[in-house]
């Protein structure tokens, strides 16, 4: 009796040591599963990581969208971080630049990036940014504060049903995680 319980647990731990196994591999698989659900639905909005190349697109002066323009800090990050320009009517097609402030709070130096997003998500395949502090770590001495263009341009290719884009930024402390 005692054998045929024996048998019957290394069964059970074989069967929970593969279910931990497959719950381990789901995990480290599901951000790129993520990434590529993100980009074939067009969801969290990413944009493009780097700088696109100006393209002479047709103004289209017959249609007006709304940008408006988020800021917001990751709760360890001791800085300030602003736009003036909160919203701006463009015409798809035509470039435009949008200046950001941020400022380093702190006494010691400071690495910091802009992660954005665009919202509706299935807009940000065309929305171009030609220049953006948002591709490369900002680099802040004590309390130095800094002015940051953001160029960019809205394809005339959008689909009519957009009114409305919205750019978000969210700055975070890399310092700890940059190479000094």
């Amino acid at each position: 009796m005692s054998e045929g319980l024996d048998k019957k647990n290394t069964k059970l731990v074989r069967k929970l040591v593969l279910i931990v196994l497959g719950m381990f591999g789901f995990g480290y698989a599901l951000v790129p599963i993520y990434n590529v659900f993100c980009d074939i639905t067009g969801l969290n909005g990413k944009t493009a990581s780097e700088a696109v190349v100006d393209v002479k697109y047709e103004v289209d002066l017959n249609r007006e969208i709304t940008v408006e323009f988020i800021t917001s800090l990751n709760e360890s990050a001791p800085m300030i971080f602003n736009t003036k320009t909160k919203k701006i009517k463009i015409h798809p097609g035509k470039y435009y630049t949008v200046n950001f402030y941020a400022e380093n709070k702190t006494d010691k130096k400071m690495v910091a990036r802009a992660i954005p997003s665009v919202t509706p998500g299935l807009a940000a395949e065309y929305f171009k940014k030609t220049e953006c502090f948002c591709f490369t770590e900002q680099a802040f001495k004590p309390r130095e504060g800094k002015i940051m263009p953001v160029r960019f341009v809205v394809d005339p290719e959008l689909p009519a049903k957009y009114k409305t884009i919205t750019l978000a930024y969210t700055f975070f402390d890399n310092t700890d995680k940059s190479v000094k």
